[in-house]
């Protein structure tokens, strides 16, 4: 089916001075076509235009193909009337694409190939018909069409083919996939395009229009296959080949030519480049870049940073041919002309009286002259621009693509950008002038192309290799001393096009996003090296500079739409720079150069303004220069009182010194909010969202002129962000206003607009976390700050709870607003949950086992996980009732068919099953007694089944399984219709443990099996599955590459108690010798990164083999001998030595239970000496007794201890002399 796209648009047009030949007519009868009068077609514009089109096309339909000339006739008034439309008004938008093509194909039926000048009419209308009705066409008049151009192109006479490749690049615009069939006679070794698209094509227009349907091939639609090999390596290699190859033939003696002439060749040029970048930007658009033969990466970024320069003022550049994956940027040289003293002069002359043209001029502008962006309108590239150099025959220097427009009044300053200070446009002649000012526009228009293509580049090339050419084009330093690196630093500041400017700005900003791992090697704080610069620096320097050029570019720009680019820059710089591994002052300077843009006349600024402070407080929060900022006083007058420092005033005057009452830093100034007031970015967001906006600062397009109307939207909702991201980062600053934000929340969730509502909960949430933070054991909180007092959380949740949230909780027509407030409701702290009044807790508790049989998945699975946050609260969890209640739902959630619920509904049964084991150890059987038998057999059978799910819901499944098998009693291992589910969930463990899943899971799945053995009233050492379960301990603790594993599976092989748990001599003996391996190897590993676990691993291996020794028996020893061997006794010797002189070896803890819920599992080195001096006192004493004293297994055991015991006193008496040495010797 034909469709309508947005088309790219050509500025192609032909000169329309053709022959004529004579066309006969095949039916005399026909009647002759008629146009519709002004007075009609003025009637009803849609409705008319589309009549016309339907009798344009019932008119085609009715006649018959012919040599009349009555059918030339007809068809010369038909075509002349449908070119002269303008379709691109809006009356023509109801016009049916299937109309359009059922017309154009009956039209190529009447039309021969012998009759040129009808066939150039038929091709200009099927340009302008499908280009500015904006439509593809459907495959079965795209295969006429094409056929009939391609035939065209054979047959017809050359002066033709211009316009039939304007035509055919409208045809296959968005249709390279569908033209599979006519891809070998225009892309083949002899193809059409090929041979036309060729560098040594001597007419360039054909060139151009081949080039140009080479791009509108390369163009993918989303939903549709994109071009293939060898077709795609051809469009590529000719694309390429178009942006390397030098100056075309017409243009060889440019120089001898007038200037209007030479600028009009040159203009040719310059759409021919257009259309190879479009095109080029079209390939990189339709996949992943794959580096294959012939499409070298660096080969494309030099020729397109060639033309991201081409014509900047005061810039020649000669690139390398090929950019290398390097650390130091590449050579390129930068020359800068000399102009010739009669020209100079000449010049000089002209730009006085140019003077006084602009005063002139400015007069009549009146207040518009000095408003920002004037300059700017539509493209702007030809305002306040230096024109080309002129050389002594009156052309313009060309070098090759290498055009370079000097500037004529020298080098400009680096502190400010050369658009700034450029020559007027009445330099020139008024012709002359005219074809500067299109040369500039156009020269403008290739750099904005190669800027795009270059931003497709870093769409479609991954990031990794990317970053190999950072150095091309991000600046590591100044260039004091020497001409400036050519980056797109250099664009942004230099180039006169804002449009430019924007372009290098959007794509550094999309070289900086996800650059976090890349920028996390950049370090400066250590003292600088004298021998050589280490890559840390270099990015660091690189950083810096980014900071140095932004700013410039920030105080410089006086467009809106750039300005907005420059803002969204920087907060793509700070969200991924690593400041606290640079030195301090990169953000001050940044804070306070954008705080007067919060209150620019623009809103997109505003916005942007408000993202880059979201981003520079969420930053690796909390950093002491943000603090710092944070905390100094806000100033009334700077932020407050309209036009103070309009940015454009900035702009000019940066330099001069801000006045006593602009100084937002000064302490001695009387400013309102001190450092123990709220914080000024804090009170200034409220503001923005609750105050009415500033006349002098309305927007256009904000819509209503009220004086008492809210910011716009945007502005709004960007700062219910910035509250979020300062609450989350900066907690202790914002607890001072924590009733104040509270109710700002719930005036947000009052409000109709679901965007803002959403914005109101999440800021509800982050405060709730915030508090709940600040009451953990662990949290690090500064010490000047303290907690926020139960009674005030109390206060906060209550007047919460009674206000809007609730309905937002039961707003059925917003599920993600349901799925925020649940979030909330998630957030609240349990010490204040358990103080609120008892209803209100039963409001909470109901609303969410209401919501988790909500129809949508979202709502479903906040409100389950909200549920396994209640659960842990201690108000609750001792009630059997909620507990039961909120074990059902969790149960009738892990059946869901969504992922995301089932994960979360596993999450929260793990912490319910976290919960069954502490009242298992704070209340005892009296809970036990009263929780249903009948529900622990379905939360069993349920986690059983869930640990075959994904992993996202697995990890969390076997959680549960180790804590239901730890919790389960006698009283339930005696009933019949627990054996089986029992025997299953240790299959699904040992399963686990064995399987190929995620780290995180088989981690998980040994933590659960330790937490298993801990309930002794299993048939640990009996069972058939006890032996397995060892076994699979035992494979992962010598084979697992993941040492985190290991570390779980030691732990647990040294959980059981008894020597009867670990079964007969054969499976004590796989345990111990397992463990003897693994500690053996322990240093052993591929991965580099494994390497910080292997203290941790050694301790716990050594723990281990200690808690084996205290429990063996006579019969274990022969085992215990076998491990000790020639080879291994000095390994394990000094592994334990070394594990006994420790003074504390942090293990890894658990990441999915609560905290704590492991400190029983490891015993530090002293309690292991303890256990080794008992180990040999009992196979001395009775247990040595019992042995014969010709044992050679049990002298060997006690031989290895004592051995061990003797080099650890060795070595501790030996650190105790070497410590009263130092002593000694110290002043």
């Amino acid at each position: 089916m034909a469709g309508k796209v947005t088309f790219y648009d050509s500025d192609l047009s032909f000169s329309s001075n053709r022959k004529t030949q004579g066309f006969q007519s095949a039916s005399p009868d026909t009647s002759r076509f008629v146009p519709l009068s002004k007075a009609q077609h003025e009637l009803d514009g849609s409705a008319q235009a589309q009549d016309q089109i339907s009798r344009c096309s019932h008119k085609l339909r009715s006649l018959r193909p012919s040599d009349s000339a009555t059918l030339k006739t007809e068809l010369n008034l038909l075509f002349d009337h449908l070119i002269s439309e303008n379709y691109s008004s809006s009356n023509h938008d109801n016009i049916h694409p299937e109309v359009v093509c059922e017309m154009l194909m009956q039209a190529s039926c009447l039309v021969p190939l012998s009759q040129e000048h009808l066939i150039i009419k038929l091709c200009q209308l099927i340009h302008q018909l499908l280009n500015q009705l904006q439509i593809i066409v459907d495959e079965h008049t795209l295969d006429v069409l094409v056929s009939y151009c391609s035939r065209a192109l054979r047959t017809c006479s050359s002066w033709t083919h211009p316009e039939v490749l304007l035509a055919l690049s409208s045809l296959v615009y968005g249709n390279g996939s569908k033209c599979q069939r006519h891809l070998p006679e225009l892309l083949g070794l002899s193809g059409i395009l090929v041979s036309y698209g060729d560098p040594g094509q001597p007419d360039i227009e054909l060139r151009r229009s081949a080039v140009h349907c080479i791009a509108n091939l390369c163009l993918s639609v989303p939903g549709q296959p994109y071009l293939e090999e060898p077709y795609k390596g051809v469009c590529y290699g000719i694309l390429l080949r178009t942006l390397q190859s030098p100056k075309t033939p017409d243009v060889e003696d440019i120089v001898f030519c007038t200037v209007s002439t030479a600028c009009f060749l040159m203009l040719l040029d310059l759409k021919l480049l257009q259309s190879a970048l479009k095109g080029m930007q079209y390939f990189l658009n339709g996949g992943k870049w794959k580096p294959i033969p012939n499409q070298d990466l660096g080969t494309l970024l030099a020729v397109l940073k060639r033309f991201m320069f081409y014509g900047l003022p005061g810039i020649s550049v000669e690139m390398p041919q090929v950019l290398y994956p390097a650390p130091l940027p590449q050579y390129e040289t930068i020359s800068a002309a000399k102009p010739e003293p009669s020209q100079d002069s000449t010049v000089q002359k002209k730009t006085a009286g140019s003077q006084q043209n602009k005063k002139r001029k400015s007069r009549g502008k009146g207040k518009k002259a000095g408003a920002e962006g004037k300059r700017d309108a539509e493209e702007g590239e030809g305002d306040d621009v230096s024109g080309p150099l002129k050389t002594a025959g009156g052309g313009v220097d060309q070098s090759g693509w290498s055009l370079g427009s000097q500037s004529v009044t020298g080098v400009t300053p680096q502190l400010y950008p050369s658009w700034k200070k450029g020559s007027s446009d009445s330099e020139f002649s008024d012709p002359e002038g005219g074809m500067q000012s299109k040369l500039r526009l156009y020269q403008a228009r290739v750099r904005q192309s190669a800027l795009q293509c270059f931003l497709a580049v870093v769409k479609c090339v991954e990031k990794r290799i990317l970053y190999g050419y950072w150095s091309s084009f991000v600046p590591d330093a100044p260039g004091i001393g020497g001409p400036p690196p050519l980056t797109l630093l250099t664009i942004a500041l230099k180039d006169p096009s804002p449009k430019v400017r924007a372009g290098s700005l959007q794509v550094l900003s999309a070289l900086l996003e996800g650059s976090r791992q890349f920028l996390s090697t950049a370090e400066d704080t250590s003292a600088p090296r004298q021998a050589f610069t280490p890559f840390s620096a270099m990015l660091a320097a690189s950083v810096r500079e980014l900071h140095r050029s932004l700013l410039l570019a920030l105080v410089a720009e006086s467009s809106c739409q750039t300005l907005t680019q420059v803002l969204k820059c920087l907060a793509h710089l700070v969200s991924n720079v690593p400041y606290n591994r640079l030195r301090p002052g990169l953000l001050s300077p940044l804070w306070k150069q954008i705080r007067p843009y919060i209150r620019h006349r623009d809103v997109n600024v505003r916005v942007s303004c408000l993202t880059l402070f979201g981003a520079l407080v969420s930053t690796q929060a909390p950093l002491p220069e943000i603090q710092l900022l944070l905390q100094q006083p806000g100033s009334t007058s700077a932020l407050n009182t309209p036009g103070i420092r309009t940015p454009l005033e900035l702009s000019h005057n940066w330099r001069q010194p801000a006045r006593k009452d602009e100084d937002a830093s000064s302490p001695g100034g009387e400013v309102e909010g001190g450092p123990e007031g709220p914080c000024w970015l804090l009170q200034l967001c409220v503001n923005l969202v609750t105050q009415p906006r500033e006349e002098p600062y309305s927007d256009s397009d904000a819509g209503g002129s009220s004086g008492a109307s809210l910011e716009p939207s945007p502005v709004r909702l960007e700062a219910l962000q910035v509250l979020a991201h300062l609450v989350k980062g900066y907690f202790s600053l914002a607890q001072t206003s924590l009733l104040e934000l509270g109710q700002l929340s719930a005036r947000c969730l009052a409000e109709q607009e679901p965007s803002v509502q959403l914005h109101g909960a999440k800021l509800l949430e982050e405060l709730g976390t915030g508090i709940i933070q600040q009451y953990r054991a662990d949290a690090n909180t500064p010490q000047s700050a303290k907690r926020v007092p139960v009674c005030q959380v109390v206060q906060f949740w209550s007047e919460i709870l009674s206000g809007p949230l609730i309905s937002a909780l039961q707003n059925e027509q917003h599920p993600t607003l349901q799925t925020s407030a649940c979030d909330t409701l998630s957030s609240i702290l349990p010490q204040a949950f358990s103080q609120l009044p008892d209803n209100t807790q039963v409001l909470c508790i109901t609303i969410l086992l209401g919501l988790t049989y909500s129809e949508n998945s979202l709502v479903k699975a906040a409100a389950v996980r909200a549920l396994g946050v209640y659960i842990l609260f201690p108000c609750l969890r001792e009630d059997v009732m909620f507990v039961a209640d909120t074990a059902n739902a969790i149960l009738t959630a892990l059946d869901d068919r969504s992922p995301n619920v089932r994960a979360k509904a596993a999450w929260s049964l793990g912490n319910l099953t976290d919960t069954l084991i502490v009242n298992m150890q704070s209340v005892g059987l009296e809970f036990q007694e009263e929780f249903s038998d009948m529900l622990l057999l379905n939360m069993l059978r349920s986690a059983t089944k869930a640990s075959g799910d994904k992993d996202r819901v697995k990890s969390n499944a076997v959680r549960a399984l180790g804590n239901l098998l730890h919790f389960l009693q006698p009283v339930h291992l005696g009933k019949p219709v627990f054996e089986q589910p029992l025997q299953e969930a240790m299959r699904a463990l040992i399963d686990t443990v064995r399987g190929d899943a995620t780290m995180k899971v088989r981690w998980n799945a040994c933590y659960a099996l330790g937490n298993t053995f801990r309930n002794r009233s299993l048939p640990l050492g009996s069972a058939v599955w006890s032996k397995e379960a060892y076994s699979a301990l035992s494979y992962v603790v010598t084979s697992c590459k993941n040492f985190k594993v290991r570390i779980k599976s030691a732990a647990a092989l040294s959980v059981p108690s008894t020597r009867d748990c670990y079964g007969d001599i054969h499976q004590f003996a796989e345990v111990w010798q397992a463990l003897a391996q693994a500690l053996e190897h322990s240093e052993d590993t591929e991965d580099f990164l494994e390497y910080r676990y292997c203290a941790s691993l050694r301790s716990q291996l050594c723990r281990a083999l200690l808690h084996l020794l205290s429990m063996c028996l006579p019969d274990d020893l022969p085992a215990l001998r076998s491990s000790l061997s020639d080879q291994s006794r000095p390994v394990l010797q000094g592994f334990l030595v070394r594990y006994l002189g420790d003074k504390g070896v942090a293990l890894v803890a658990g990441v999915d239970g609560p905290a704590g819920e492991e400190a029983g599992d490891y015993a530090a080195p002293e309690d292991g000496l303890m256990v080794l001096n008992e180990t040999l006192t009992r196979l001395k004493g009775p247990l040595g007794e019992n042995v014969l004293d010709s044992s050679e297994d049990l002298k060997t055991v006690v031989n290895f201890l004592e051995d061990v015991v003797r080099n650890f006193e060795e070595m501790k008496e030996s650190d105790s002399k070497d410590s009263s040495v130092m002593l000694s010797t110290s002043p």
